[in-house]
């Protein structure tokens, strides 16, 4: 599946941010948004618990029908104060942002993924999930060509289709 700049990357960031919240996974946090050059600088503690905190308000969109996504998406972007920026910064060709390049690193990360989330809402809401696998609730993006993951990774899919076939042959 082909998405466009927000609603690929960005939806990515979206779900891996939501799943470290889920974990309280500082230092992951931390490695996520210097990686994917969202920060100029390593966050302050202040910074990724506020990274956090929105990481929480990020996972119930994943879990969600496609019908309360909508809403839900509506309330991270007034939250986040998107607003679409034509930006020129480190030598690049103007591009689209949904935060001015001179935002501190949370508000570009709370607009990058709030905006991302908004993209794909409007795209494919059925891309969005939560693994199916009873204890998992980590959530991803479907790039599947046929758009019908339900686990987060082939591990967890194998898992749930192991223990399905274990329970027939032991009723068998």
């Amino acid at each position: 599946m082909h998405f466009n700049p927000y609603g690929g990357p960005a939806a990515h960031l979206a779900a891996d941010l939501a799943n470290h919240a889920a974990r309280d996974a500082v230092d992951e946090t931390r490695a996520l948004v210097l990686d994917r050059g969202m920060t100029p600088a390593p966050p302050t503690t202040e910074e990724l618990a506020r990274l956090l905190d929105w990481g929480r308000r990020l996972l119930p969109v994943f879990a969600a029908s496609p019908e309360e996504r909508v809403d839900l998406v509506n309330e991270l972007l007034a939250a986040a104060a998107c607003r679409p920026y034509i930006s020129r910064h480190d030598g690049k060709p103007a591009h689209l942002h949904y935060a001015s390049e001179h935002a501190d690193g949370v508000s570009r990360v709370r607009a990058f993924t709030a905006g991302g989330l908004a993209h794909l809402v409007c795209e494919d809401p059925e891309r969005l999930g939560v693994c199916a696998r009873e204890g998992c609730g980590t959530a991803y993006v479907d790039v599947s060509r046929n758009g019908r993951r339900r686990y987060c990774t082939a591990r967890c899919a194998t898992r749930v289709h192991v223990a399905e076939h274990r329970a027939r042959q032991h009723s068998a």
